[in-house]
This record gives structure tokens, sequence and C-alpha cells, in this order.
């Protein structure tokens, strides 16, 4: 009897299952990888091979140690880091597959639909339009039922049923003698029943983590802790001792701003944005249904003239506002005194305006402008010198307030206020137990550094800056942009000078580039002023870029605190040297509250945990939903209900997908199937843009014009015969190596390189092009090559793979710059640039193996000195970390 080819069997090599008529091609094909991936890895190890480091036996470099919080009754775990990392999210649960995922739509037809009416923001009428039309080519494969647009909203309404909806409340709140109070409209959801809607989800539900962890990874010598969600910060640990030992913590990050809504800013709206912080942050602050959420419309108290900057116009205003977060927190503040099967704190990530109404300080004009701590207004830019000042605490506030309301004159209440900047209004926060409004606010990067600190600041006074010296060096700056090299990630920038930016990430990009592109203008012999600025830049950057990183080690965090140091005396320095000619005012408050930032961070995590960027994101959709799909009066409850439907529809469209997924994983593997996608993100390397495969003959002799080619086929020769040694290979028939002209090589033009971050011992990747003609442009990217003598950077010229014995081999022909740059100059140790140089064109290019590149790099052309290059070591945080090694080792340090 024939056998069973539709049988399943399992690979010997790999363990993959398949049908047995797969088998034959798929272990020859596994063998092969597998013998590649030997031979790599024995080549890598030859290449990275360093000095013996002696460490103690039970622990390995990376080790992490995890230390949870004494009440989960955990114990102490040390684990190697693949484990550590391989674990680190639960297998999901079976979707429900007794019952359609798509109900209450009555067809799967119908949802996509439905889904699509509601993604394209259509009107009543065109979707009444999409619908005839779906009925006219109806081909009976699947029921369609919808009739109108009712259908659809009826549908979604039965949806929105299943999640913690939208309620509307009334607020109240007296002014002055007024006889009536004032009532103003506040829409909410439940912030606990979003939070349990979360926890029941099957998707969302296992992710979360309810005790706090202290972590720790060992270098060698030492576990150093790091930081990076919230639970592995302070306050979690903190709160979760504050509270009995059978409770767990549930911890929201709130943040609110006021969105323009219409073009002119003349409607806006008031939303708050919800996230839960015992989620990753790739949940957390992602876009899917564990991400952020609308959980609140606040009311915006309309200006009145006839009170315009009274103090009491401003209190009545204050209360509004904490009236209204108080209905917002009305469940939480219950369950966080009573419990609930858990305990509840909140953490505010609001904007500077936003942090002065939630902690009920005067602002900008008070006497003490930090929402943190009592710092006097004119002591700000001495901060660094004359501080560390009190910190803020809810109890003293309290007694503050108290003090206040016992006085019998009103003037004699303002004093006392006046004393601590403060406002009379009692704090909604004050209702959640364990929460200090002052402790809960964090610092904003958006808007304290991107669009404060340098786009508000130091942007506008280089820009004046250089407008002074004129328009030559406005055209030059300009033009050192539009050279600068493509990076993905990064904005590329034609023009900057007398361009206006309204966002924060174009801000963030230009304080990336901008010194590279003026160091050659703004030199200290031509401009001093300039240059001192200049200087500035580069402080701040480093300090931006260390608390950027997305995973803090105490390492990090103490280097960062010296960045600040740096930062803020050179700061000083710069604007005593130009208190009668600068075009700013130094003395405002986010020039102080970045002091408090890596206290921040020690408390809550990494940056991206308060971040406000996600959040500001949100304000699109809002703007999209009044324009499109309101009426301009009463809008609140319209875009609510939008964002309501949104919210179902992401919801189910989940379910679905869960469901598909569960159903295709339960039918027989296809043979037919690559089986190398399953496992393509572990290789380091993956060529691309394959071209026709070209003779050695043909290649050499249409680069002819370029010296990076010479003796090109040689060099190939050389390389692989050493390589063939280093591996311990046998050469092929046992002879040396030596392609003819006539031997044929496929070039590529595109290589992917995987490669753990620094930052997070994560997978990153680069995407590298090696094209002549990329978009219309030639584009040949750099990279970091490590070398048995240490790292190099070079340019790729050439990338191919040659076939040798049945065995592709992908290498690289590089332009490398390691030739010697000369002493380190002022400007350099000033401006932190790590200066390159290529070799001389005699000997100007080499051939390597595309397993020796580490990572891609962006390097820009020293504009002030021919043959250089610079290192741009600002375009992400790891090549920032990167740099800062290689700068330690060379002793710059």
């Amino acid at each position: 009897m024939p056998a069973d080819r539709s049988k399943i069997v399992s690979c010997d090599i790999c363990g993959k299952q398949m049908k047995q008529a797969g088998l034959p091609s798929h272990r020859k094909a596994c063998s092969r990888r597998a013998q590649r991936l030997q031979e790599d890895i024995v080549f890598a190890e030859n290449l990275l091979k360093g000095p013996d480091i002696s460490m103690p036996p039970e622990h390995e470099v990376d080790d992490i140690r995890i230390e949870t919080h004494p009440h989960s009754g955990i114990p102490l775990k040390t684990s190697r880091f693949s484990d550590f990392t391989r674990n680190h999210f639960p297998k999901p649960s079976p979707p429900d597959t007794d019952h359609d995922p798509w109900h209450p739509f009555r067809t799967l037809l119908d949802f996509e639909v439905s889904e699509l009416v509601l993604e394209a923001g259509l009107t009543k009428d065109q979707t009444g339009r999409l619908i005839k039309m779906m009925q006219r080519i109806y081909d009976k494969r699947e029921h369609f039922t919808l009739r109108n647009y009712d259908n659809i909203r009826q549908t979604w309404d039965a949806v929105g049923h299943r999640l913690t909806p939208f309620q509307k409340e009334v607020i109240l709140v007296s002014y002055q003698n007024e006889p009536e109070p004032r009532t103003f409209p506040l829409w909410r959801r439940s912030l606990w029943d979003w939070a349990c809607d979360l926890l029941k989800d099957p998707r969302v539900g296992p992710h979360f983590v309810f005790d706090a962890q202290r972590l720790f990874k060992f270098n060698g010598q030492s576990f150093v802790r790091f930081i990076d969600e919230p639970w592995t910060a302070d306050d979690f640990w903190r709160f979760q001792s504050n509270i009995p030992a059978d409770s767990k913590v549930l911890a929201f990050i709130l943040y609110a701003d006021k969105a323009k809504l219409s073009s002119f800013g003349r409607e806006k709206g008031y939303p708050i944005i919800a996230r839960i912080a015992n989620l990753p942050v790739s949940i957390r602050n992602g876009e899917g249904f564990g991400g952020g959420r609308c959980v609140g419309w606040l009311p915006i108290v309309k200006e009145d003239k006839r009170h315009a900057n009274k103090p009491a116009w401003a209190n009545f205003k204050a209360a509004v506002w904490h009236e209204s977060f108080k209905k917002v927190l009305t469940e939480v503040a219950s369950h966080s005194k009573t419990g609930c099967w858990a305990t509840c704190w909140d953490d505010v990530i609001p904007d500077y305006e936003e942090q002065s109404v939630m902690t009920l300080i005067r602002g900008v004009r008070s006497k003490f402008p930090c929402p943190v701590c009592l710092i006097p207004r004119e002591e700000i830019l001495n901060a660094a010198i004359s501080g560390p000042y009190e910190r803020r605490k809810r109890e003293n506030v309290v007694k503050t307030l108290e003090e206040a309301r016992s006085q019998e004159r009103a003037d004699e209440k303002e004093v006392v206020l006046r004393a601590q900047g403060l406002r009379d209004v009692d704090n909604a926060f004050n209702t959640v137990a364990h929460a200090d409004s002052h402790r809960l606010t964090s610092f904003d990067r958006l808007h304290a550094n991107h669009e404060g600190m340098f786009g508000d600041h130091l942007w506008v006074e280089l820009q004046a800056i250089l407008n002074e010296i004129g328009r030559a060096a406005v055209a030059e700056v300009d033009d050192n942009f539009s050279a600068m090299p493509r990076w993905r990630g990064l904005n590329h920038f034609d023009q900057v000078i007398d361009i206006y930016f309204n966002d924060g990430t174009k801000h963030e990009d230009i304080s990336k580039l901008i010194v590279f592109a003026c160091h050659g203008i703004l030199t200290e012999e031509q401009h001093k002023t300039g240059y001192m600025l200049l200087h500035c830049i580069c402080a701040y950057l480093e300090f931006d870029m260390y608390i950027t990183l997305d995973v803090q080690t105490e390492d990090t965090i103490g280097a960062g605190r010296e960045a600040l140091s740096t930062l803020t005396v050179l700061m000083h320095n710069y604007i005593e040297k130009t208190k009668d000619s600068s075009v700013k005012n130094w003395n405002f408050p986010k020039n102080h509250i970045r002091l408090h930032v890596f206290d921040d961070i020690q408390a809550k995590g990494a940056t991206r945990n308060f971040n406000t960027k996600p959040n500001e994101k949100a304000h699109g959709p809002f703007k999209d939903s009044y324009q499109n799909r309101t009426n301009f009066k009463n809008v609140a409850q319209q875009i609510l209900n939008v964002n309501h439907h949104q919210l179902a529809s992401q919801w189910l469209r989940c379910k679905i997908d869960d469901y598909n997924i569960f159903m295709s994983s339960q039918t027989d593997l296809d043979p037919d199937l690559n089986l190398n996608d399953a496992s393509e993100e572990f290789f380091h390397i993956k060529l691309g843009s394959a071209q026709k495969s070209e003779t050695f003959e043909d290649i050499e002799h249409s680069h002819a014009d370029n010296k990076g080619f010479e003796r090109f086929r040689l060099k190939v020769n050389e390389f692989l015969n050493k390589h063939f040694t280093a591996v311990g290979k046998q050469l092929p028939g046992g002879k040396q190596i030596q392609f003819s002209a006539k031997d044929q090589i496929t070039e590529h033009r595109y290589v992917r390189v995987n490669y753990e971050s620094l930052v997070d011992w994560c997978l990153c990747t680069d995407y590298l092009q090696c094209s002549p003609n990329f978009f219309g442009t030639p584009r040949y990217d750099c990279v970091i090559i490590k070398t048995q003598n240490g790292f190099i950077f070079g340019r790729l010229i050439f990338i191919f793979q040659c076939h040798i014995d049945g065995d592709d081999f992908p290498l690289a022909l590089v332009q490398p710059y390691d030739a010697p740059a000369g002493v380190r100059t002022k400007k350099d140790k000033h401006l932190n640039f790590w200066r390159v140089r290529a070799r001389p064109r005699t000997t100007s290019s080499e051939v390597f193996s595309v397993q020796s590149i580490v990572c891609g790099a962006a390097l820009v052309q020293d504009f002030s000195r021919a043959g250089d290059f610079l290192v741009i070591d600002t375009v992400d945080t790891d090549m920032f970390l990167r740099m800062h090694a290689m700068h330690k080792a060379a002793g710059h340090y």
C-alpha cells in the first residue's frame, strides 16, 4: 500500500510539523540552513572573541534578577536573560468559537461595511447611497441585510452596550454672591467600569501586572537595577506597601488638555484620555483595545470680560475643573478607600497650564510657579545653584487652606494663599486615597523640551543669531540640512530657518541635526555667542536623549543627572552673557521643571510612561468627528457617540481577527508555505532587492570610474580564502578560491540588519540602502562594522552574493572610514563630535562579510573640513549609547 502523503510528520532537525509530502524538500533546506548557521556562529565567535572575563560561576553577564513586592508572596528569582524576555507575555486564551464573533451584526459583511462607514466618517446620506450600491451588486454569496444608516447606528449602539458608555452629569458651581450656582455639562465614562472592561477582556486581561517589581541586570561584577515599566519604579512599590497585603494596585494614567476642534480654534473640546499603567507600554501606548481611551469631556468656562484677570474668576474656573474631575474620579475615589478587590491610584500628565489648575497653584505669575516644589519665581534661573527647595505635599496644602479659611478678612486670606502660590479651591484628587496631586504630576517632555526649551527658546535664539549674520549664513544652514543623510524615523528638511513649525516632532528632529548644520558657521572665533548657544544645544540634546531612554538603569540615571547639571551651568553662563541682547525671557517655569524629571523617572518609570505624544494624537479624530459627524451644535454628545462607536468597532474587530486566526490554526499545515518566514526575524542579516546576476568582468567594467571597484574580484578571492580558514572549513576541493572574470554574482540593493538594542536589549532593525537609484537619487548608507581590531564605520558600496560549492555567501564592498582623523580639537570636545575620515583612494575599499555589520549609522560630512565625516549620534537612543561607549573607550570622558 502506498504511503499516506497527507500524514502529519515532524522534521528531525527543527521539529516543525508538516505533511509528509513536503518533508524531503523541507529537510534538505533545513539541513543547509543549520550548517550555514553553525558556520556563521563559529565565524562570529572568532570575530567577536575578546579577553576572558572572570565571573562568579553562579551568574552570567546579562542575568536578570526580579525582586517582587513582599505582599505578592513571590520569592526572589534570578533567570537567564533569554528566559526573561521570552516569557514576558502570557499565551492568549482561545476565542469563543460557539458564537459568531461579529454578533450583534447579522453577518460578517454587515460588520465590515459598517466598520468602513465608521472609519471613513461617512455622513448619513453617503452611507445610504453606499448601502443602495451594495444591494445592487449583491451576488448571494453572503447575506447583506443592512437597509439604511439607522440600521448601522442601531447596531453600533447594540455593540456599545457591551462596553462602558458615556453618561452626562451636571456640575453646579457658585460664583461669588450670585443667587444661583452656574451649571456646566460633563460627559464621562466610569473609570472603574472601563478598567473592568479591560480586565475581563481575554486579549488584554492576561497582560495586567499587579505586583511591584525591582529588576536588576548582572554586568559581570554586580546586579544593576533598571527601570522601565511603572511597576518597576518606586511609586508602584510605595503604593503597594501602603495597602493591605491581600490587595493589588490598579494604576491609572490620565491626560487632560484642551483640543482645537474648528480650524480657527473657536470651538474647543476638553477630553480626558486614560491609560492603565498596569499594562505593558506596547499595549498601553498602542492604538488597540487596551490603549488610551477617552473617559471624559470636561466643561470649558467661557471667558467673561467683566471678570477677566480677577482672582475670584480664576478660582471659579479652577473650581469648575475640580468639581468636574471629582465626578470623573467618583468610583475610583470610593474604591481607593474601601477596596474593591483592587486599590487604585492615579498618575496625571497634563501640560503646565493643566498642571497649574490641577495642583491649584497660581501659574506663571505666581510667587511659587512650580507645581512640584516651593521655588520662588525669581530663583528659577538659579534653581540648580540655590536649590533644592521644599517639595509641595498634600497635607501641607490642606493645612494652608485651613489657615487661610480661618482668616476673618478676605485680604488676610489672600496673603496666606499667596505665600505659597495657592488658590482657595478644594482639590479633586484629595478625594482619592494615597493620591497627592503634587507627586502625581509628571514631566512633559513634548511641551517642556521639544516645544518649550528648544522650540520656543533655543531654536528662536539660534534663528535670530543666524538672521543677524545675514542671508548667506541662513542659506548655508538650509543647504546643510538638505545635505543631511536620510534616516528612517527622522524627518528630512530642505529648509528650516525661515519656516514656522507648529509640531513638537519637527522641533525634536531639528534639534538632533542643528549642531551638525551650524558648527562651521557659528565658530568660537567668528561668533562667540552663537558658539556658546551651540554648546548649550549640544548639552540640551544629551540631556534629552538620556530622559528618552525606554529603560533606565542606575548608571543612565546618574549620567542623566550629570548631563542636566552640565546643561544648567552652560545655560546660566549663556543667559548671563546675553541678558542685554537675548530675544527670549528665560525665567519661565518649564526652565525649572526639568530639574524634577529624574525623580519622576525613579518614581514612575521611563518617560514614555507619561509622554503626552500618544495622547495628543487623539485630538485629530476628535477634530475629524467635529468637522464631519456633527451639526456644529451641542457637539460633545455627538463626538462622544462617534468615539464610543469607534471603541465598539475596535473591540469587535479584535474578536473577529482572533477568531479567524484561531480557526486558521486548526487547519492542516500547507507544505508549500514558506517555512523560513516564521523564524525570519531571528536572522541577523537579510538581503533584498536582488538584481540580475552579472559576471565579475561586467561589474568591474560598469564601475570602471569608481576607485572602490579596483581589484574587486581579487579582493573577493582574498576575503573568502581567509574566511574559510577563520571558520575552520575546508576549502572547496582543497584549493584556494579563485573566481574567474566570467563567474557570476548577484547584486542586492537593500539589507535588513537585526541587532540587540543597547537601550532595552530587544530586537531592533535597520533598513539600509545600497542603490544607485533610490526614489530618483543615489543612496549608499553607512554602517558600523565589527573587525578583529574593534569597531569601524564605513559606507556601503556594493552588496552581493556569490555561490561556492552549493552555498551562498553574502558579502559587502565597503569604503572604510578608519583613517587617522588627527588630534581631537576643542570644538569636537565641546560639541561631542566623533570624527571619522576615509582611507586614501589607493586603499579605498574592502570586502566584509555582511554578518560583521553591527547596525546602520548616519554620517554627515563636515561642511567645514573636506574629507571628514561626523557621526550623528542623536538619530536614536541606541546610537546615542553606542557612541557614548565608544567615546568612553577612547578616553574622551
